[in-house]
């Protein structure tokens, strides 16, 4: 009893608000008040290896490719069928048993919440897992599958379970964002909360008017996305972690199946310039500056990750691809929630034993080239060092699996790059008002 007390008490200490904590008080912003969760997976220090058996590692991530909503390879693919592809993967790939799985979270987004938990729970089935391994969802907005991979890191952490899978979904053919059907009276009287319902493309044009995002700089970024995106798989980068669907695609007009096989994102625009670009009127304000060009896509897809106590790991035989060292959520103001990352990346930093300067590469999503180069500029970042592979400008923004996504491919840059590139972030803003960050070393493989 008293170990399971400690155990309930650890993780309280992982997962709850801490404001007594100096990392939380070092954080302050003249118009944005803060608040952080932080989620401590594994002692680092840039100076020593700060390797531990009880550290959280990463064993395997893997995605989907990421297609267009309503119009791509995924249209007539369900939700269930996505998730069990990427949730077998990682097992598959492994030799593990499904059955030594001791839970499965998915961050998931648009879907109604029971509805969606079923049919995660079926696709588990669908991949192979016995009964007796739970599944849970997780939503926090757009980073929901970094969420779920952070949740399972601080149950292992506590001791819980030695092995667990974080994932994500999101299907944004079949789910749609819609507004609440009767919005409380009392969000006129609370500025904040009634920020909580504005469109995300009005929060991108107060995040460029506030802070002086010229619509230049945003297409920029968009060039730049599609450019690396680009490069990226033309020289292969992403088939190490896509796997590829096997599934059906509808001709709408007559109705016939055709059975195709994706394995390639399909958002990617390599010839994006910002000549076209330029052309593009403003999407939700008239003298705005936020197009359909440079904000991220509508999006299919999803993935997964393993992750496991070190010990547990070296016992099977399974390379370590990356150690989960740190995760920090922070609050913002509503009407900005763009800005999330510039706050949300140096907790987790500092709750990793690190410093900005320490961290080699960067996965920071795009949902809007005037919040991604806010933040960047915030944070002074070396442009050589972010979304190496563009983002979600180019490949795609399925809410849910993008947290999750990142994980994938994170890891597997770090690990093209060797031994000189050590630590990672990725980090995404939230709707509502909130950021997300995670610190991830690279692994031995």
């Amino acid at each position: 009893m008293e170990k399971a007390i400690e155990r309930q008490r650890v993780l309280l200490q992982h997962l709850q608000p801490n404001s007594s904590n100096p990392i939380l008080s070092s954080l302050t912003h003249q118009s944005t008040d803060l608040t952080a969760s932080l989620c401590f997976a594994g002692s680092s220090s840039h100076g020593e290896s700060g390797t531990s058996e009880d550290d959280v590692v990463i064993v395997a991530a893997y995605r989907t490719a990421i297609c267009k909503a309503k119009r791509g390879g995924f249209k007539d693919t369900l939700p269930d069928d996505l998730l069990a592809t990427v949730l077998k993967a990682v097992t598959e790939k492994t030799n593990m048993d499904p059955g030594e799985v001791g839970e499965i979270v998915v961050g998931t987004v648009l879907a109604p919440g029971s509805e969606r938990a079923i049919e995660c729970r079926m696709a588990a089935f669908y991949a192979g897992f016995p009964e007796t391994v739970p599944l849970r969802t997780v939503n926090r907005q757009c980073s929901s599958g970094l969420q779920a991979v952070a949740d399972v890191a601080a149950y292992i952490k506590a001791g819980f379970y030695d092995i667990g899978i974080g994932a994500g979904l999101e299907c944004m053919t079949h789910d749609h964002i819609s507004r609440p059907r009767k919005i409380n009276p009392k969000v006129e009287t609370f500025a904040q909360a009634r920020d909580c319902h504005l469109p995300m493309g009005i929060t991108s044009e107060n995040v460029a008017q506030r802070y002086g995002v010229t619509r230049l700089e945003q297409d920029q970024a968009a060039v730049e996305s599609h450019k690396r995106a680009a490069a990226a798989v033309a020289a292969g980068k992403f088939r190490e972690e896509i796997v590829p669907v096997s599934t059906k695609i509808v001709d709408p007009k007559t109705g016939v199946e055709k059975k195709i096989i994706v394995s390639v994102d399909e958002g990617i625009r390599p010839n994006t310039n910002l000549t076209d670009l330029a052309k593009l009127k403003p999407a939700f304000k008239k003298d705005g500056s936020t197009t359909a060009g440079n904000a991220s896509q509508v999006s299919d897809g999803a993935a997964a990750v393993l992750l496991m106590k070190r010990r547990v790991a070296l016992q099977k035989g399974l390379p370590i691809f990356g150690i989960f060292r740190s995760f920090a959520a922070v609050g913002v103001d509503p009407a900005v929630m763009g800005v999330g990352p510039a706050f949300a990346i140096p907790a987790a930093v500092k709750s990793a034993g690190l410093e900005l300067g320490n961290i080699d590469l960067f996965e920071i999503n795009e949902a809007f080239a005037s919040q991604y180069v806010y933040s960047c500029k915030k944070l002074a970042l070396d442009p050589r060092k972010v979304n190496v592979s563009g983002g979600a400008i180019a490949l795609g923004h399925p809410l849910g699996a993008t947290g999750a996504r990142c994980v994938a491919t994170l890891l597997n840059e770090m690990k093209r790059r060797g031994k000189d590139c050590r630590f990672g972030v990725i980090s995404m803003c939230i709707g509502s008002g909130m950021g997300a960050a995670a610190v991830l070393e690279r692994g031995d493989c």
